[in-house]
């Protein structure tokens, strides 16, 4: 009991350090990292999550991806969601041609496939064991990622766009008590329904896409208009997701993936440019605005983007749905993707 009490210990400590200075899903990202400082420091003490707690995690972190389409949002883009389409696969397709790059550290091509890919990098974390990639390497590369892109965003904003604004709103960490009861009852239908219904119609990574689908679905029942997933359980979720992959970390693969950074730092600033260049062909094509075309083609930090949005009176509507339609391209692709990549098997090790 003591080496759980000690790693819950770090988790709470590394997840509310990380609340406090703002950084995105601060549960998952505490998580991992207090698991991570565990599984370092006390080697000889293993702990492994049951494999429910993983499940439950990856079912939470599908469901908030499926709240999080707008459809009255998609349905706005009209014609100009072929085009949002087109721009956003061919973003994945930067990022990722330029993410082979990291398998001169070694690592199998699944692996830096899914670290370099521009966006979902909550549902690639939970998902990547079952791709066949390093979750360790995929959680660390893309939160550097997110963190390089939340950290240019508002200076990019404010430097070439002029907006100035005083902050933006992640979402809420508190309990709604007067919307709890339905807010339990959508998330426990979309959780058990989602699984029985991921694993009945053989969805690849079932555990997620299952709950997402089944949780979208939802959403368009008017009864759950303006359900939230309430923010406990979110928060267990992540942190499930987050211990999972941070147990499995060794002094090894950590030293490895510190070997990556600065190459992983390439693939960042190429991608981030790309994503840049790719924001004035919307401007071009269509009618938004050059700022809203460069949020809706950021690569990460959908909140923070949205935020940006709101704060400096742009079209969130087409934001959101650019930013949801990408998220939904890369986990309804990642399993294919994953099967194509490893077949044949791969001559890589990873650590």
């Amino acid at each position: 009991m003591r080496p759980w009490i000690l790693l819950l210990a770090l988790v709470a400590a590394f997840s509310t350090a990380f609340t406090v200075v703002g950084l995105p899903t601060p549960t998952l990202f505490g998580g991992l990292a207090g698991a991570l400082v565990y599984a370092i420091a006390r080697p000889r003490r293993p702990l492994a999550l049951p494999a429910s707690g993983f499940t439950f995690g990856q079912a939470v972190v599908g469901i908030v991806i499926g709240l999080s389409v707008d459809w009255e949002a998609l349905w706005s883009l009209g014609w100009t969601w072929l085009l949002v389409v087109v721009v956003s696969c061919f973003s994945l397709v930067v990022s990722v041609l330029v993410g082979q790059l990291l398998m001169r550290h070694g690592v199998s091509r699944v692996t830096a496939t899914f670290s370099s890919i521009a966006g979902g990098a909550a549902g690639l974390t939970a998902i990547a064991d079952e791709l066949g990639a390093d979750a360790r390497v995929v959680s660390t590369l893309q939160y550097l990622r997110l963190l390089a892109v939340l950290v240019t965003m508002p200076l990019v904003a404010t430097v070439v766009y002029g907006v100035h604004t005083a902050g933006t709103d992640t979402g809420t960490t508190y309990l709604d008590l007067e919307h709890l009861p339905l807010d339990l009852a959508f998330t426990a239908v979309a959780l058990g329904l989602g699984l029985w219904l991921g694993r009945v119609l053989h969805f690849p990574t079932h555990a997620i896409l299952g709950p997402l689908f089944v949780s979208a679905l939802m959403s368009l029942v008017p009864w759950f208009d303006g359900v939230e997933v309430p923010w406990i359980v979110v928060t267990l979720g992540y942190v499930c997701i987050g211990v999972q992959v941070g147990l499995k970390f060794t002094l090894a693969s950590l030293q490895q993936i510190g070997r990556m950074i600065p190459t992983a730092m390439v693939t960042i600033v190429v991608t981030i440019l790309a994503c840049f260049g790719l924001s004035w062909v919307l401007v071009a094509l269509t009618s938004e605005s050059p700022l809203d075309a460069y949020l809706a083609t950021n690569p990460g930090g959908v909140y923070a983007v949205l935020g940006m949005s709101a704060a400096a009176g742009g079209s969130v509507t087409f934001v959101a749905a650019a930013q949801v339609l990408r998220t939904l391209i890369i986990l309804a692709s990642a399993p294919f993707v994953s099967a194509y990549l490893t077949r044949g098997g791969s001559s890589h090790r990873e650590v």
